[in-house]
């Protein structure tokens, strides 16, 4: 049979747009289970760091979708969200990834994805500790969120020991919507209007803070709804430990504690000297953060640079990273998998990494400053985990809110306690760097310190706004007054030189 030209022309162009679509999803479907390998592989490290006496066995069974040993069940789940509960535009029928269809293949659910871990020995070890102590308060699980372009497994080397002292035996640790093997909708949000945690409107907002914030804060409440847990211990490092402050505040009824580990967005950079730091900086460095900027304000992120480049190319890059910044992990396995993670993680489709320029600034500060929020938190306790070397600055951030809500309470205000960790040898990823100190510090922040045993590393205390000389000080951190009496001194040093 003679096809005309036209006809040819069609035929071919719809064979290739079939071949183009079957091949991405074939691509997506082999990252998912990529993913899903470097996950299991990092369950299989997390053994290494239990915390426990030799005298445990370690010899799994797996059950289902998890793992269970002696000392510990390891269950990895996939729990369903309605979408409606998340203030997307057309959230399940844009989703890309991982979304629970129905008879009718309309997608009526979102995925989220994490890991349960549930210690075995957590009652023989603590019960008479319980006793003893005559708590007032019982014991809630907790819940952790990780930080942009991480997951729920970058807490691998914590899940184990934290469960084994602490949080009723409980840990969770999530994917948070976009990010992981949780669904990847497109971040289109609903409104731009800002809101009041009781939903009163506010001042207009148009950075889209407010929305970029609910999809989160709706979304982990969904999950919550669907565990019934009551009461939580809600942790979250760097983005996620913004997240995890703008849900306490919407939903601090379900909150017990809040532990903020290295969070982004605390400082206001209204006390910061940045363009008085940018100034003394080179002309090549002045030059690579105006180009990051510009990227940065029309939404290019440093995921969405990564999974643009080749493949080769984008794993040497994540590689590097690794050694760079963890050179605490030494076993060459660890880091493979460790790398394949990350990388594996960007390179899946865009989703929750599109909400970055609307909650932070091209120089990493808030929109919304937590600084200003978390000491009007209805959260009893509030605990900041730093490392050493963090590049978030631990003085203008857990700090200047120690000391802001101190003087709340000396006017007779309502306000959190706080407390402000510092954990020796690490910086941002400080989970990672040094994981007992790290654990150690969890655990007083859930205010379990007295089990402790005697030979765990204790991590440093900041009593008052004036003793956190144990942190670096940070490159861009300081502020104002403090940098023009910094130059000040350099003038007066070289005049009498």
């Amino acid at each position: 049979m003679y096809l005309s030209r036209t006809s040819r022309s069609y035929t071919i162009m719809t064979s290739l747009i079939s071949s183009i679509f079957s091949s991405s999803s074939s691509q997506l479907a082999a990252r998912i289970e990529t993913m899903k390998s470097a996950e299991a592989a990092l369950i299989s490290f997390a053994h290494r760091f239990k915390d426990l006496n030799d005298d445990h066995k370690d010899t799994s069974t797996y059950r289902g979708s998890g793992i269970e040993t002696e000392t510990h069940v390891l269950e990895l789940f996939d729990t369903k969200i309605p979408k409606s509960a998340v203030p997307l535009k057309e959230a399940g029928k844009k989703c890309q990834m991982l979304c629970n269809k129905n008879d009718d293949s309309q997608e009526s659910h979102l995925v989220i994805h994490g890991i349960k871990v549930t210690s075995n020995i957590y009652k023989q070890n603590h019960a008479a500790d319980d006793e003893d102590e005559n708590e007032s308060e019982s014991e809630s699980p907790l819940v952790i969120l990780h930080g942009y372009m991480n997951g729920a497994l970058y807490f691998y080397r914590n899940l184990l020991g934290l469960s084994n002292h602490s949080f009723a035996g409980q840990v969770y640790a999530l994917d948070m919507l976009g990010w992981g093997l949780s669904s990847r909708p497109v971040f289109e949000t609903t409104s731009t209007t800002t809101r009041n945690p009781t939903g009163d409107a506010k001042d207009s907002d148009d950075t889209g803070t407010y929305d970029a914030e609910q999809v989160y804060v709706e979304s982990l409440e969904a999950w919550r709804k669907e565990h019934n847990i009551q009461k939580m211990t809600l942790g979250g490092h760097s983005m996620g430990g913004y997240m995890a402050t703008a849900y306490a505040e919407k939903y601090p009824e379900n909150v017990d504690r809040l532990i903020l580990i290295s969070p982004a967005g605390v400082p206001d950079d209204k006390d910061i000297d940045v363009k008085g730091r940018m100034k003394d900086a080179s002309l090549q460095f002045r030059f690579m953060v105006g180009a990051a900027s510009k990227l940065f304000n029309i939404g290019v992120t440093p995921a969405a640079f990564l999974r643009n480049l080749p493949e080769s190319r984008g794993r040497k890059m994540v590689s590097r990273y690794i050694e760079g910044r963890l050179p605490a992990i030494t076993c060459p396995d660890e880091r493979k998998h460790l790398g394949e993670y990350l990388y594996t993680n960007a390179a899946l489709p865009a989703s929750g990494e599109d909400v970055l320029n609307k909650i932070l600034k091209p120089t990493t500060f808030a929109h919304k400053p937590t600084l200003h929020r978390i000491p009007e938190l209805k959260v009893k306790h509030v605990s900041f985990i730093y490392g050493q070397n963090d590049w978030m600055d631990p003085q203008s951030g857990g700090i200047e809110t120690l000391k802001k809500c101190q003087e709340m309470k000396k006017a007779g205000r309502e306000t959190p306690d706080i407390h402000v960790y510092g954990v020796r040898d690490a910086g941002h990823l400080l989970m990672l760097e040094n994981w007992q100190e790290f654990n150690s510090a969890m655990i007083l922040a859930a205010g379990r310190g007295k089990r402790l045993p005697p030979s765990a590393p204790m991590p440093f205390k900041v009593l008052e706004p004036s003793s956190g000389l144990f942190f670096s000080q940070p490159r861009w951190g300081k502020k104002k007054q403090e940098h023009l009496n910094e130059k000040d001194a350099n003038e007066n040093s070289a005049a009498t030189a």
